[in-house]
Order: structure tokens, then C-alpha cells, then sequence
């Protein structure tokens, strides 16, 4: 898979591409149906298969002080779309000039100068253009106008609930993890380098890796959570805690503390990922350390249960 940044490449398409249209800020179940509908009639027609993205959420443009949470970077977005057939992932900067761009404009002059579309791949609810005003429809009216097919995937449902990214956050931001993983069909985490902390899990015989994740990020809610940590490619069992450690002076700063268990490497820099499993219990003030202590072994015992490791 190729990685295209508008702004950072004069590339023209010298072939017909299939594209899928779409925020895809996920890559839940729902998305990578789309995607693999996308691969599969590209393939089958004979074009090159692209996945067009902003570097940046549109809501977060347009809406300024409203900030919609991420459930993945930028960085993980390339990870996990690179692990299937797509032939280009295309970044394009989503500013305020394009978004008064009108709905015919945006397939005239990206779709079909730019990306020489022969195929579209959408959404059930796709809209484009300024405010929002061209939906599935009036693609397919653009796409008879200009000479390109339209296909409208669908939506996808688990439970019988629609599978997207605004549910997907909800799970996430109330600690409901397990369930987050049957909507994006793998566990949430959390990519970040290790960085210096209090180190008061070393003074309690807990030492933590902590982490903190790029700004705009979705973060679990508050509580003890079972983890796997991902370090230079080999992944270890772990316990999570994200929050303020109200037992201590409360930080300002929400953080994220991971104990890898059975581990005493030094990882301090490296960039590592934490993938949520499961949660342990909710974040609390306790009456001393002692007590802390006492709770957190008791955590200790559980996660060893789960990943089935005696003590």
C-alpha cells in the first residue's frame, strides 16, 4: 500500500481508481466492509483501489472548540490498513477553503481531475460537500453525469445495533471495552512512547510504564484495566490504570500507567501499545497507601487469573 499526502506530493493517477468515500476515523467492522467491498470490485474491474481520508477529523475543523475524540491515529490508521490488499491510502487537508467546496465541485475537481474515479464506495449515510449537502443520491446523479459507478454499502449491525464510531467512543469512554470490541472487531489501545513519571509505582512495588497519548485521542474512562502491552513486537500481559491517582496528589493530567507483568526491562522512550481487554474496577480515593496496596494486589490476582499465570 501506497501513502499519499495531498500536500506533500504532486502525484497524478495515471490509472482509473476505485475509491471509498468516508471519515473512516474507526476502522470499526462497518468501515472495513466498506473497504473490503471497495478492494474486491476494484480488483474485479480492473482499477487501482484508494482509501481517501483528511489527515485531520472535518469535525474538528469546523466546529473549532467542539473536539470529536479519535479512536485511532493517524500512525495506526496506516498500521491496519496496510495489512490488506489496498493499493493507496490518500490524506487530503481538510481546511476551511475545501470545506465551502460544493458537492459537484468536490467530484469534479478531487474525484475525477485528481483521483480519475471510476468507482465510488460509500456509506449508508455519506454526505459531502459544503455543509454537508450531497448524499448518497446526488452522488449517484454526479456519478451517471461524469461516467463513474456508485455502490452504497449497507450499514453493518451487531446485536442489532448500528456499528459506528460515535457508539464505539461511548463504549470506550465508559470503560465498556468488551463490547467495544465486537463494533470495531479488534481490542481499543493506545500507542505512545514511554515517558519519565513520579515513579510512585516503584515505591509500592508496582513499577509502571506511563504514557501520554496524542491529545485528541479517546481515552478509557477512569479505572484498573486487564491489558496486553505491545513492546518491539513481542506482546505481554499487563494491568492499566487510567486517571488522576486520587490517592496521591491528584495530577492535573489524566495518565495512563501500565504494570507489565513479570517484567523488568528498561523501556523508558521506546513507544509502546496498550490494547484494553477488559476492566478490573473504577478509580478511587483510598484511606492510605496500605489500603491501595492491598486493592491493587487483589487486581494483581485477577489479571493472573484472566491471562491464566500463577503468582
Amino acid at each position: 500500500m501506497q501513502v499519499i499526502y495531498s500536500n506533500r506530493s504532486d502525484i497524478n493517477f495515471n490509472c482509473s481508481t476505485g475509491v471509498g468515500l468516508g471519515n473512516f476515523d474507526g476502522l470499526h467492522i462497518g468501515h472495513m466492509a466498506l473497504i473490503n467491498t471497495l478492494i474486491r470490485e476494484a480488483k474485479l474491474n480492473g482499477l487501482s483501489s484508494v482509501v481517501y481520508n483528511f489527515t485531520k477529523h472535518p469535525e474538528n475543523i469546523l466546529r473549532k472548540k467542539l473536539i470529536t475524540p479519535l479512536l485511532l491515529t493517524e500512525q495506526k490508521k496506516i498500521d491496519l490498513l496496510s495489512e490488506i490488499c489496498l493499493d493507496y491510502l490518500y490524506f487530503d487537508e481538510f481546511n476551511e477553503v475545501f470545506s465551502r467546496l460544493s458537492p459537484e465541485d468536490f467530484v469534479r475537481l478531487i474525484l475525477i481531475n485528481r483521483l480519475h474515479i471510476k468507482l465510488a464506495v460509500v456509506g449508508y449515510d455519506y454526505r459531502f460537500g459544503y455543509q454537508g449537502q450531497g448524499d448518497t443520491d446526488f452522488l449517484k446523479e454526479l456519478g451517471k453525469k461524469y461516467g463513474f459507478r456508485v455502490i452504497v454499502v449497507s450499514p453493518i449491525t451487531c446485536e442489532n445495533e448500528i456499528i459506528s464510531s460515535t457508539r464505539i467512543r461511548e463504549l470506550v469512554i465508559n470503560g465498556e471495552l468488551e463490547t467495544a470490541y465486537k463494533l470495531l472487531g479488534r481490542n481499543y489501545s493506545i500507542t505512545a512512547k514511554v515517558v519519565n513519571g513520579r515513579r510512585v509505582g516503584n515505591t509500592i512495588g508496582y513499577p509502571t510504564a506511563n504514557i501520554h497519548p496524542e491529545r485528541f485521542l479517546v481515552l478509557p474512562a477512569n479505572g484498573v484495566y486487564i491489558t496486553k502491552t505491545l513492546i518491539d513486537g513481542k506482546f505481554y500481559n499487563s494491568m492499566t490504570n487510567v486517571g488522576y491517582n486520587p490517592t496521591f496528589e491528584d495530577c492535573k493530567q489524566k495518565n495512563v500507567e501500565t504494570h507489565i507483568i513479570d517484567f523488568n526491562q528498561d523501556i523508558y522512550g521506546k513507544k509502546i501499545e496498550v490494547f484494553f481487554l477488559k476492566k478490573i474496577r473504577n478509580e478511587r480515593k483510598f484511606e492510605s497507601v496500605e489500603h491501595l496496596i492491598q486493592q491493587i494486589s487483589k487486581d494483581m490476582l485477577e489479571a493472573r487469573e484472566y491471562f491464566g499465570i500463577g503468582q
